[in-house]
C-alpha cells in the first residue's frame, strides 16, 4: 500500500510539472513571436504543433507500453520534454520552435499516456474517480501557474525555459525510484495493425466515453484561442479577458476532486449527464449577460465548477466501460480525441465569430454540451458488464 501511495504521488507530481511547462509555453511563445513581428495566423499555427505531435505519435504509443511497461514510456517522454525545453533558447526561429513544440507534444503524450493508464490500472473502481480527479487537479494547478513565468522574459528571454527544464528534470529523476509494471494483456502486440484492431475493439466498448475529452479539448482551446478575440470585439479589454479565463480555471480546479469523489459514489454516467446539462445552462446564461463583467465572471466560475472536470470524468468513465486488457488503448484514444477537439476548437470558434456576428460565442459551447449530455443520456452505459450483455 505504501509503495502504491508513493507511486501515485510521484506520477501526479510529474503531471503537475508537465502542466506547468505547457501552461508556460502557450503565452510565453505567443508573446515572444508577437514581439518578433510574426503574424497572428502563424502564431496560432505554431501553437498547434503540440497537438500535431500528439496525433502523430498516438498510433505508435501502445506497442512500446505493452512491451516495455509503464515506467520506460514515462521516462522517455519526460526526457524528450526536458531536452526540448532546454533547447528553446538555442535558436529563436519560428520553425525551430515549431519542431520543439512538436517534440514536446510527443513527449508529453508519452508521459500522460503512461501515467494516466498506470493510474487507471492500479486504482480500484471505488477510488478511480478520486484518483483521476487528483490527476486532473494537479495538471490544472500546474497549467494555471505556468503563465506566471512569462514576466521573467523581462529579466532574460531564456530564463523561463531554463527554469521549466530544470523543474521537469527534478521531477523526472524521481521516476527512477518506481518499480516498473506492465498492463494486463491477452495477446502479444506484434504490429501496428494490432493497435488498429484494438482501437476498433475499444471503440465498441467505450466510444461514448471518448466524447467528453473531445468536448473538453474543444472548450479549452476555443476559450483560450477564440474567446479573447470575441471578448475584445464586444467591448471588453484584455484585463477583463484574463479575469474571465482565470475564473473558469479556478472553478475547474476547486471542484475537480469533489466531483471525482462524488462520481465514485453515485456513478460516472449520472455525474457526467448532470455536469454537462449544468454546463449548458451556465454558458447559455453567460450569453445573456455579456455586458456584465460580474455576471460573466460568476457564470464562467460556475461553468468551470461543472465542466472543468469533463476530461478527468471522461477518463474514469472510459475505465468503467473498458475491459482491463484494453485500458491502454482506451487511454490512448481519450488523448487522441482531446487533441482533435483542441485542434478544431480555435478554427470553428474563429469561423463562428467571423460569420455569425449576431449570435453569442457562448452558444456554440452551450450547444456542444447539451448535445453531449443527450448522447450520454440515451447511449451511455454504466459498466463493462452492461456492454457485454
Amino acid at each position: 500500500m505504501k509503495n502504491t501511495t508513493y507511486r501515485f504521488w510521484v506520477l501526479v507530481s510529474i503531471v503537475a510539472i508537465s502542466g506547468f511547462s505547457q501552461g508556460m509555453l502557450l503565452p510565453l511563445i505567443a508573446v515572444l513571436l508577437e514581439n518578433s513581428g510574426v503574424s497572428s495566423f502563424l502564431n496560432g499555427l505554431n501553437a498547434t504543433a503540440l497537438y500535431i505531435g500528439i496525433l502523430l505519435a498516438s498510433p505508435f504509443m501502445e506497442q512500446p507500453l505493452r512491451r516495455f511497461g509503464y515506467k520506460p514510456v514515462i521516462v522517455i517522454g519526460g526526457l524528450i520534454v526536458v531536452l526540448a525545453l532546454a533547447l528553446f533558447p538555442l535558436w529563436k526561429s519560428f520553425w525551430f520552435w515549431f519542431v520543439l513544440r512538436l517534440l514536446i507534444g510527443i513527449g508529453d503524450h508519452a508521459l500522460h499516456f503512461g501515467t494516466q493508464t498506470w493510474i487507471t490500472d492500479f486504482s480500484p473502481a471505488n477510488k478511480r474517480g478520486r484518483n483521476i480527479s487528483l490527476y486532473g487537479l494537479f495538471f490544472g494547478i500546474g497549467f494555471a501557474v505556468g503563465p506566471l513565468m512569462t514576466p521573467l522574459v523581462n529579466i532574460h528571454e531564456s530564463l523561463p525555459f531554463i527554469l521549466s527544464s530544470v523543474l521537469c528534470l527534478i521531477g523526472w529523476l524521481f521516476l527512477f525510484a518506481l518499480k516498473n509494471e506492465y498492463p494486463e494483456q491477452e495477446v502479444e502486440m506484434t504490429s501496428f495493425f494490432d493497435t488498429l484492431k484494438r482501437f476498433k475493439h475499444a471503440w465498441k466498448y467505450g466510444w461514448v466515453a471518448f466524447l467528453p475529452p473531445l468536448a473538453y479539448g474543444f472548450l479549452e482551446s476555443s476559450l483560450n484561442g477564440s474567446f479573447p478575440v470575441y471578448a475584445l470585439r464586444i467591448g471588453h479589454d484584455i484585463n477583463v479577458v484574463s479575469i474571465l479565463l482565470a475564473s473558469f480555471a479556478i472553478g475547474g480546479i476547486v471542484f475537480q476532486l469533489p466531483l471525482g469523489i462524488l462520481s465514485d459514489k453515485l456513478g460516472r454516467r449520472k455525474i457526467l449527464i448532470s455536469i454537462l446539462f449544468l454546463g449548458f445552462i451556465s454558458f447559455t446564461t453567460a450569453s445573456l449577460l455579456e455586458d456584465s463583467i460580474a455576471g460573466l465572471v460568476l457564470c464562467l466560475f460556475i461553468s468551470g465548477m461543472f465542466v472543468g472536470s469533463t476530461f478527468s470524468l471522461g477518463i474514469s468513465y472510459m475505465a468503467d466501460l473498458m475491459p482491463k486488457n484494453l485500458l491502454p488503448t482506451g487511454n490512448l484514444m481519450c488523448g487522441i480525441f482531446f487533441s482533435l477537439g483542441s485542434l478544431v476548437g480555435p478554427s470553428i470558434g474563429g469561423l463562428f465569430i467571423e460569420f455569425l456576428e449576431g449570435i453569442s460565442f457562448f452558444m456554440i459551447i452551450s450547444s456542444l454540451f447539451l448535445g453531449l449530455c443527450l448522447v450520454i443520456l440515451f447511449n451511455g452505459r454504466k459498466s463493462v458488464v452492461d456492454v457485454k450483455s
